[in-house]
């Protein structure tokens, strides 16, 4: 049979030097101007160029400054240290802490129509380099996290911002104070004059208290910002039990996508406050009827319209509710299920998603129905202080290419007693806890070795940790400030009870944290019974530290 093309011979050596390259990630060196030191920038989901194909492949490649060789090691060595357990008033985020007044983001540069397009990219070009020149000669610079460096990524989110009469910031509830930049809402509301409603996503991860205080808090701190809570895994939607005994979170979807009507009647109700009248939303409020109404016995079932269309990258005028349609831009970093969002609304998936940052490379637009259109854009990880243990946590930074994991694991065990959740005994039989003896514990327990010398794989254990964190199975959430003064008239206030209906619970919501008081009662009643069979007695030791500190 004949061969489509002549094979080239390809060495051993060039082989070696392929995996090489493809571990490396394909490093690229960007150049500070401030100085002549070079940053290694890290280009996350970079793909092989081509001879052959049209387009580029790696034009939306997000791409992070990425740690030197020194710090690694430094970390590396923090790793031993013991971990000191983390009470819950000091876990309260205020969003100001980590978005200073004088960090902002990339905004476009003043263009018309007149301009042609080579005129308007070098523009921007050459806007974006003296941006990043600035903020790496700031004072700011040594405590910055990692942040988008791909100029084409945010042009996506320029865009969007254009087009959009109304913008949805979604974040995720548990990281709520970390995801909501400040900046972009003095832009939206102040320089634009436009319409902004937050989302809080994921709000089956928290107790509903925790969402009630983000509520108060933002309306409270953002004068015109709206606040709407969201769950793309309502109880309805999910089947068996939701937490293991030691309180691992577990959830199952059951059947197909459904619509989450609770949480798009609470995004409706939001728009029609803003619209008043301008745009007809009947049609969206019939489509959310009709959805609830509906059983779902065949998989085939589809409810109302939608119309995808691909994205226009041409440059665009706003003006408001044009030809009667609502256009409603999304926005938010990544992992805060943007998408999810979306297909939840949908009722059915019309946009893929993924736990790896970077997977939606550009901007689409879903019409809803023929009056309302949902623009999704990428995920960007906005320029912050937030540190980069959290934004591991946060899905905005990769896991697949963290170079060293501990530090994590250490913010994770410091204000949750990892080992009574896990249920993992001390792999030295001590009572002290560092992160290394977390994740040797891990390893432990799973049977994770190294391939020759059958070793315990710390590294992958402390990766399957992070994956757990990120998937919500083991659930970190963090209080804003006065959380902890204030929780008791919370826990009594009406909204309460909105909280709920949009998480369409049936009983209590069994998200468990050890910063959480009522986790105290369950470690020290828990305690006995585990010491007795998997964990040992420094298990106990540890969780009564625990107790200790949320009863201060």
């Amino acid at each position: 049979m004949p061969q489509a093309r002549r094979k080239t011979p390809f060495s051993g050596k060039a082989k070696k030097q392929q995996i090489q390259n493809k571990k490396q990630n394909k490093t690229l060196l960007l150049s500070s101007s401030a100085n002549t030191e070079n940053y290694d920038v890290l280009a996350v989901n970079y793909q092989p160029n081509r001879a052959q194909g049209r387009g580029e492949s790696n034009r939306y490649a997000l791409k992070f400054y990425r740690e030197s060789d020194a710090e690694v090691k430094i970390k590396k060595e923090e790793a031993l240290k013991e971990i000191i357990p983390v009470s819950l008033k000091q876990m309260e985020i205020d969003p100001t802490d980590f978005f200073p007044s004088e960090l902002s983001f990339p905004k476009r540069p003043p263009w018309d129509f007149d301009m042609t397009p080579a005129h308007l990219d070098a523009q921007e070009q050459r806007y974006f380099r003296e941006y990043v020149s600035g903020i790496q000669s700031s004072p700011l610079w040594k405590e910055m996290s990692y942040f988008e460096l791909n100029l084409e990524t945010w042009r996506q989110l320029w865009r969007v911002l254009e087009m959009c009469d109304v913008l949805l910031l979604i974040v995720d509830v548990r990281f709520a104070g970390m995801m909501f930049p400040p900046s972009l809402y003095e832009f939206i509301v102040k320089e634009e004059k436009k319409d902004m409603i937050l989302v809080l996503n994921k709000i089956d991860l928290v107790p509903p208290v925790v969402v009630a205080a983000w509520k108060r808090f933002l309306t409270a701190a953002y004068p015109g910002l709206r606040v709407v809570y969201f769950t793309s895994c309502p109880g309805y939607n999910l089947v068996g039990a939701s937490a293991d005994k030691a309180g691992l979170l577990v959830r199952r979807r059951k059947g197909r996508q459904r619509m989450c009507a609770e949480g798009a009647t609470q995004i409706l109700e939001a728009c029609k406050d803003i619209v008043q009248g301008a745009v007809d939303l009947s049609s969206w409020e019939k489509k959310i009827k009709e959805e609830t109404d509906l059983e779902f016995e065949e998989d085939e079932t589809e409810v109302g319209e939608s119309i995808v269309q691909k994205a226009d990258a041409s440059f665009f005028r706003h003006e408001r509710f044009k030809g009667g349609v609502l256009t409603l831009g999304c926005v938010g970093q990544p992992n805060v299920g943007k998408s999810s969002l979306m297909n939840a609304i949908m009722g059915k998936k019309v946009v893929s998603v993924s736990r790896t940052p970077g997977h939606t490379k550009h901007f689409q637009t879903i019409f809803l129905t023929p009056q309302i259109r949902l623009c999704d854009c990428p995920g960007l990880v906005f320029p912050s202080k937030v540190p980069r243990s959290i934004q591991i946590l946060m899905g905005s930074y990769p896991i697949a290419q963290l170079r060293e994991p501990y530090t994590t694991i250490r913010y994770l065990a410091e204000r949750l007693d990892l080992p009574r959740l896990l249920r993992i005994e001390h792999p030295e039989n001590d009572d002290s806890w560092s992160p290394r003896d977390v994740c040797d514990g891990w390893a432990k327990k799973r049977g994770y070795l190294t391939a020759k010398a059958a070793r315990l794989d710390t590294y992958r254990a402390a990766n399957a940790l992070l994956r757990m964190a990120l998937d919500g199975k083991i659930c970190l959430w963090l209080p804003p400030p006065g959380f902890t003064d204030d929780r008791e008239k919370l826990e009594s206030c009406e909204e309460m009870k909105y909280i709920k209906w949009v998480q369409a619970l049936s009983g209590d919501v069994v998200a468990e944290s050890l910063s959480d008081s009522e986790t105290e009662k369950q470690s020290e009643s828990g305690g006995e019974e585990e010491s007795e069979s998997e964990s040992g007695e420094e298990t106990t030791s540890i969780a009564n530290k625990f107790a200790a500190l949320a009863n201060e």
